[in-house]
């Protein structure tokens, strides 16, 4: 995956899905066609399932898995616990909180958002331990600066700078039997989405990114910010309750269109047509639409 400097435009490194249980949503997106790596614990009381794509970029599906010790860490005002919980608090356990873009320099991008007014709290660092489907591990560590309008709770973005990757072999969790092979783009809703066009483009290292048509392009995917009966014209499927701003859909690139849809339908998976997309809406485990996109 290209990655850039803070400098520079950054690109998409990987989504928050919060979910109840992660044995839930190991289930659900097994049943997609999507292989789930094993799970990895945080050091602050959260735990996660992720899906890793070829094109570099991932799923985070995030469960509490020790309350208490999550309990703590939002009392010493850990953003990222915090920002999870007021989602949680706000659209419930299964949803999408937040859009994670890949930096060089976190710290950099700290003080940008501090300068612009959109910082969501102090950057954060820690390691934790990353298994392959082998079961071989290795320490990954990462360090996070959070942007955040004022007063929302449905939608954050944050920057992940990997100051350790795991030397690991990930080529058994990128083989998906449904052939997504990446992430093309990620749609959010929002009631006045032109309000929202700031917020993102300083998040994005990009002020002057205007994000014209609502469509800001990364190096590797692009964001679309659609107001609700847009996105609901464009997918066929309700864009809820009205929100600030709430990222709602992923679109993923897959191989052949033909080997999803004989794969949901095996699996009893609902899906609908959209142009040449494939939409399932939606459920326990999968906190957003998702959208399979043939891709050659």
């Amino acid at each position: 995956m290209t990655r850039s400097t803070a400098a520079g435009i950054h690109p998409l490194d990987h989504l928050v899905l919060p979910t109840q249980d992660l044995d839930v949503a190991r289930a659900r997106l097994t049943s997609l066609g999507f292989v789930v790596a094993p799970t990895g614990v945080h050091p602050f009381g959260t735990e996660n399932c992720c899906v890793f794509l070829a094109d570099g970029t991932y799923l985070e599906p995030l469960a509490i898995g020790n309350e208490q010790a999550a309990i703590d860490a939002a009392a010493e005002d850990n953003v990222f616990v915090t920002r999870d919980r007021l989602y949680r608090e706000s659209r419930g356990d299964e949803g999408f909180s937040a859009v994670v873009l890949a930096t060089d320099n976190a710290d950099a991008d700290h003080v940008r958002y501090v300068e612009a007014g959109l910082s969501a709290g102090d950057t954060l660092s820690f390691s934790r331990a990353f298994t392959d489907t082998s079961g071989k591990s290795d320490m990954a560590s990462f360090k996070l600066a959070f942007a955040s309008a004022s007063g929302a709770t449905d939608a954050f973005l944050f920057v992940c700078q990997r100051i350790n990757a795991p030397k690991v072999d990930r080529a058994a969790l990128q083989a998906h039997p449904n052939g997504a092979t990446g992430i093309v783009e990620v749609v959010a809703v929002g009631d006045q989405p032109a309000e929202q066009h700031r917020l993102i483009s300083v998040a994005l290292g990009d002020p002057a990114a205007s994000g014209q048509g609502g469509a800001f392009h990364l190096p590797n995917a692009t964001l679309s910010v659609l107001d609700p009966a847009s996105f609901a014209a464009r997918f066929g499927i309700s864009a809820g309750l009205p929100t600030q701003l709430r990222f709602a859909a992923v679109v993923f690139a897959v191989r052949g269109i033909n080997v999803v849809s004989r794969l949901l339908a095996a699996n009893s998976i609902e899906h609908d047509i959209a142009g040449t997309d494939i939409v399932v809406q939606p459920a326990s485990g999968q906190g957003a639409a998702f959208i399979f996109r043939e891709i050659p």
